[in-house]
């Protein structure tokens, strides 16, 4: 499950031995990676008791998530978890899904508003982006936009730009594999706290592509914040807002 992810994607050998018919091929756009997959249409997703039709699905290699995890045959993305309200508790772990709208009156804290997407249109292909304007202690004057994704458990900035550069730490570098088997590699920024509406995460290292490598321009956001650095995180996709609990 992937709350980074727009649509859902089934792996190619999970697609073959479910004999999924395949549509034209659309843009897919990872962490350095963009490339063209299929698409096909699942009659039915269903997670417990709940069940989503006609989901468009995109038939695509799964990189390191299967490396680590063979019995992962896929990821849950936006445009099924849209049609509910969301609950990841990591202290459980427990993911909860509800659409019956009693389980956004029991839950406490702070609405955080997702920032609006004006060129969003929506519809069977893809979620809106959970987008949340967050402070970083680094960067004083501004502002940054980052994506929570739960798919992730590497915060990330596509470009930490010239008034980050003090950040970037020397010799401490990580490589990536993407879905399309090719390496790319990142540089880990000096660890700051990070800032989202009242809560305060501190100490936290952002890594971000070398200069001059295969980068996915974002116009949308300048990072990935994981969500797994709040013990619980509330997703109300219908009114577009979240509520995160601090560890």
């Amino acid at each position: 499950m992937d709350t980074g992810a727009q649509v859902t994607t089934v792996d190619p050998k999970l697609a073959t031995e479910l004999q999924l018919a395949t549509k034209e091929k659309a843009s897919v756009t990872g962490v350095a990676v963009h490339t063209r997959a299929p698409l096909t249409q699942l009659e039915s997703v269903e997670a417990g008791s709940h069940a989503v039709a006609n989901v468009l699905a995109v038939i695509q290699k799964l990189g390191e998530l299967q490396s680590a995890d063979r019995r992962v045959r896929g990821v849950i993305g936006g445009n099924f978890l849209e049609h509910f309200d969301l609950l990841i508790d990591y202290s459980r772990p427990l993911l909860c899904l509800d659409d019956s709208r009693q389980m956004r009156t029991k839950v406490k804290g702070k609405r955080i508003a997702l920032l609006d997407q004006p060129h969003f249109q929506g519809g069977a292909a893809t979620a809106q982006k959970l987008i949340l304007a967050v402070h970083l202690s680094g960067l004083e004057k501004r502002q940054v936009l980052l994506q929570l994704d739960s798919g992730t458990n590497a915060p990330l900035l596509w470009d930490p730009g010239e008034d980050l550069r003090h950040l970037q730490t020397t010799g401490c570098n990580l490589q990536s594999r993407g879905t399309d088997g090719k390496e790319q590699p990142f540089t880990v920024l000096a660890a700051q706290d990070v800032q989202v509406a009242s809560h305060i995460v501190r100490q936290v290292s952002f890594v971000a592509p070398v200069a001059g490598g295969a980068t996915t321009a974002r116009p949308d956001a300048d990072g990935l914040l994981p969500a797994a650095l709040f013990q619980r995180v509330f997703v109300n996709y219908s009114d577009h807002y979240v509520v995160l609990e601090p560890w």
